[in-house]
């Protein structure tokens, strides 16, 4: 009779286990800036990241995996919205005050795969935009729309990028630790009569700032935006790495018994780089290499996490970046002096804000060990396909206006395929386009003639072949004129037809 009976319950756990094998916990860990040649599995010596490492030997390693801008704020929309941010207006680099720019009531990342049962939750940066905007803003009441109105269940976020203010999180909503007896104001208009700046303080500043970044004082450093009061809720910057690391371990522990989807983007290493004091001389670089050493050990606590609940298993880990490096980006913090001979973008050429390869081309690692091989691929992907991608994944089914610019990918995401997308569009202003392992750039914002014989630095069209020039350093424009009238009348026709997705 005990055998009659243990039989179904195998096989009532076998099915549970194939169901859960099916849908697994996902987390998505998103830095900030950090380049193709930032960490050790691509390339990296001068700075040592096991943990990042460690994905990608237990993983999937892609070497042609794109962020969808060369900037924050469109990468981010990018990925929400399965939509390429060029294609709405509003969506370049937001002020901390911006009102949301993701329309409520879309499909979105999180907002799919919470309709397939999983508990959302972002950690983070949000950078999207809060509220109305502006002095719409209620910084001391309930701050919405926001994550919750995007599909996050739950959020702890900073509202921007920590040299903007204002310099708060925000739990669920509302400011965490803000006290009523002193409410804060902020503003991207007139400074606050009274308060210290970045220009009248600058002799008594923590990190002095080489441009920008000389209004609002916080912890020491100026900012960009004002802001007045609060004082109980400030963040410090030397402890955003743990605190935010501590929220994503809690949201883990908490949803360990049901999928979830975590999106824990991280402020690292964007500036100001501040690094807690038991990384800082970590490396030979300063603070921005200290700050990269500092967000491996974010990644390690995520996967001790997941190792010690025993959820790796069945746990997809996509690791990537919002766009490429960035060296002096508004602060005296050595990141030039103290370089050597680590290579930010590794062998591509440019970072952050340009339309060149190391703009967008970033890293993209992938594990679930009871799915994914370990390995390596070339497959092209973009963090702009992880809406369809993921809805594929979870058996959800988008509507035909729901992610316009979002390719399923899955198979080459697995590693079963080693073909992805057939074309990715970079954006940094222009537009470009690569198409196996050509890239065209256009001399003018549309198009522009084909195959000009001007260099690509004073606005002619550019073509590379990125299998024999990763570095982009051979216009092959005039030796290849069909190739480059071919890709950029191909780019033409996605960006008029509005979308990429059939």
């Amino acid at each position: 009779m005990k055998q009659a009976l243990a039989l179904p319950a195998a096989l009532l756990l076998a099915a549970l286990s194939a169901e859960a094998a099916e849908k697994p916990n996902i987390i998505l860990i998103y830095a900030d800036d950090l380049g193709y040649g930032d960490v050790g599995c691509y390339g990296a010596t001068a700075v040592k990241t096991p943990h990042v490492d460690r994905l990608a030997t237990e993983g999937l390693r892609l070497t042609g995996g794109y962020s969808a801008a060369a900037t924050c704020t469109p990468s981010r929309y990018a990925l929400m919205t399965g939509e390429y941010a060029f294609r709405k207006k509003g969506t370049g680099i937001l002020p901390g005050d911006a009102a949301m720019i993701l329309p409520t009531g879309r499909a979105t990342l999180p907002s799919i795969l919470r309709k397939a049962g999983y508990a959302t939750g972002i950690v983070g940066k949000w950078h999207l935009g809060l509220g109305a905007g502006g002095a719409l803003i209620d910084w001391n009441g309930e701050i919405k729309p926001g994550p919750r109105e995007a599909g996050f269940a739950e959020s702890f976020i900073m509202a921007a990028t920590g040299d903007r203010t204002p310099c708060v999180y925000i739990d669920g909503g509302k400011i965490a630790g803000l006290s009523p007896s002193d409410p804060i104001a902020v503003s991207y208009g007139k400074p606050f009569p009274g308060e210290p700046t970045g220009v009248s303080e600058r002799d008594r500043l923590k990190m002095d700032w080489s441009h920008g970044h000389n209004n609002a004082v916080v912890n020491g450093i100026g900012r960009i935006g004002f802001s007045r009061g609060g004082k109980s809720a400030l963040w410090k910057d030397e402890d955003m790495a743990d605190t935010f690391t501590r929220k994503g371990v809690g949201f883990i522990e908490r949803h360990r018994e049901h999928p979830f989807f975590l999106y824990f983007a991280t402020h690292d290493i964007h500036v100001p780089r501040v690094p807690h004091a038991r990384f800082v001389g970590t490396t030979t670089m300063g603070p921005r290499g200290d700050a990269i050493v500092q967000f491996d050990a974010c990644v390690g606590e995520l996967l001790a996490t997941l190792d010690r609940l025993e959820l790796a298993a069945n746990t997809l880990v996509i690791l990537t970046s919002d766009n490429g490096p960035v060296l002096d980006d508004g602060y005296k913090d050595d990141a030039v002096r103290k370089l050597g001979g680590h290579r930010p973008a590794g062998p591509l050429r440019g970072g952050k804000s340009s339309i060149w390869e190391g703009g967008t081309r970033v890293p993209f690692v992938v594990r679930w060990p009871a799915r994914v091989k370990p390995g390596v691929s070339d497959a092209i992907v973009s963090q702009v396909d992880l809406c369809s991608t993921l809805a594929a994944l979870c058996g959800q089914t988008l509507a035909p206006d729901d992610a316009p610019d979002s390719i399923n990918v899955l198979p080459a995401l697995l590693g079963d395929s080693p073909e992805g997308r057939e074309h990715v569009l970079e954006h940094a202003g222009k537009v470009a386009i690569r198409k196996g392992p050509w890239k065209f750039i256009p001399g003018a914002e549309k198009g522009g003639k084909p195959a000009s014989t001007k260099p690509a630095e004073k606005g002619g069209d550019a073509l590379y072949d990125l299998s024999k020039d990763a570095a982009e350093t051979t216009n092959l424009a005039g030796q290849h004129p069909e190739v480059a009238e071919q890709l950029s009348k191909e780019l033409e026709h996605l960006r008029e037809r509005g979308r990429s997705r059939d």
